[in-house]
C-alpha cells in the first residue's frame, strides 16, 4: 500500500455517489423531457405536489437549495403555468408559491415516473429502502457536522 492509495477512485465514496446520482438522473431525462421538466424542476414539482403551497424559505430548506438557484428554477415554472409567486399579504418579504391547476394536472401524466425509475435501475424493493436509509444517513451526517464545524468557529 502506498502513501497515495487514499487518493485513488476505487477508494473513494464520492465517486460511486456521483456516478450513481449522474447516471440515474440520465434515466430520468427522457421520461421528463415528455413532460417538459428538468430534473431539478421535477423535484420541485414533486415538492409541491406534497404541499401545494409553500415559502421560498422552506421550499430552499427541504431541497437543501438555495434562493440563487430556486429563483430562476421558479420562474421557468411559473412560465409554464405550473407554479405561481406572490408575496405574502402579512410580509412583503416572504414570497409564496404555490400550484396552479395546469400544476396539479402534471402530477397526472408524471404518475408512472417512478416506477419506470425503479425498472430501469433495477433493484428490489429491499434493496432500495436499505440505499435509501444509507443515504440519508449519510446525507444527515454531513449536515451535521456541517453544523458543528460552524459552530466551532
Amino acid at each position: 500500500m502506498d502513501k497515495y492509495d487514499s487518493l485513488k477512485l476505487k477508494n473513494q465514496l464520492c465517486f460511486p455517489i456521483y456516478l450513481c446520482s449522474k447516471e440515474i438522473i440520465r434515466k430520468y431525462t427522457p421520461l421528463l423531457n415528455e413532460i417538459n421538466l428538468t430534473y431539478t424542476q421535477y423535484i420541485v414539482m414533486m415538492y409541491f405536489w406534497e404541499v401545494e403551497e409553500s415559502n421560498l424559505k422552506d421550499l430552499g430548506k427541504t431541497l437543501m437549495l438555495d434562493s440563487s438557484t430556486l429563483t430562476p428554477l421558479l420562474k421557468k415554472l411559473e412560465l409554464k403555468g405550473y407554479i405561481e409567486r406572490n408575496r405574502s399579504f402579512t410580509d412583503e418579504r416572504n414570497l409564496v408559491i404555490k400550484l396552479t391547476k395546469e400544476g396539479i394536472n402534471l402530477r397526472c401524466k408524471a404518475i408512472d415516473i417512478p416506477s419506470k425509475i425503479g425498472k430501469r435501475i433495477n433493484l428490489s424493493d429491499s434493496d432500495i429502502k436499505t440505499l435509501y436509509s444509507l443515504i440519508y444517513k449519510v446525507l444527515l451526517n454531513v449536515k451535521e457536522n456541517d453544523y458543528e464545524g460552524k459552530r466551532d468557529k
